[in-house]
């Protein structure tokens, strides 16, 4: 697992000793408790995320502490689902918000599909694997790897979240904050940015 000092979040606001919350009954231990069992077993994948996105290794530890820090002051507001999905939706809007800064040229917008086949739209049909994703599994890992990074942000972040960290459409939806047909449609043409990429280089 990546180090990232989540110990220091808040200047020292975690601590094991309990202190009464103002607002209400639950206490710092409370939310001691939440952060270890909600966001810590997702650090990796909340590393992974903000180094696809940021592209160097110290900027994405920089987002996931940041992440981290926004995460245990929200804590609250989780209210139970996907954690991986909730971690990484403010991983991902951390790492947006540090691209905005720093890299603003970084940060790319892309018209979506406003239609999906009818098949693409089913339910049962939503992990189906597709050919161009057995391929792309394939595919030698740092040429993968340097392809990816050429991809539009979107398709770049969806692409990763599917075919790298495993999410299912749903919590890529809900990580990403854009409907499911709108994940489909960027993984697809993701996917067709990638292959054709890929296949039109020796």
């Amino acid at each position: 697992m990546h180090s990232v000092a989540v110990g220091s979040i808040g200047g020292g606001a975690i601590s094991s000793r309990p202190q009464q919350d103002p607002r209400g009954s639950r206490n710092a231990s409370d939310d001691n408790a939440s952060f270890r069992n909600v966001v810590l077993p997702h650090l990796d994948a909340a590393y992974n995320l903000a180094h696809w996105l940021t592209g160097n290794r110290s900027d994405a530890e920089d987002v996931v502490q940041d992440a981290s820090l926004r995460a245990f002051r929200g804590i609250r507001g989780f209210a139970g689902g996907s954690s991986r999905a909730w971690v990484l939706r403010i991983v991902r809007n951390t790492a947006y918000s540090w691209l905005r800064k720093n890299r603003p040229a970084a940060v790319v917008t892309v018209d979506d599909l406003e239609v999906l086949e009818a098949t693409h739209a089913q339910p049962s049909n939503l992990d189906a694997e597709t050919p161009e994703a057995a391929l792309i599994a394939k595919i030698d890992a740092e040429r993968l790897r340097v392809e990816i990074e050429t991809l539009p942000t979107p398709f770049r972040e969806t692409l990763v979240l599917r075919d790298i960290e495993g999410l299912n459409y749903r919590e890529i939806a809900e990580a990403t904050e854009v409907p499911i047909g709108t994940v489909m449609s960027r993984l697809a043409r993701a996917r067709s940015r990638l292959m054709a990429t890929i296949e039109g280089k020796p």
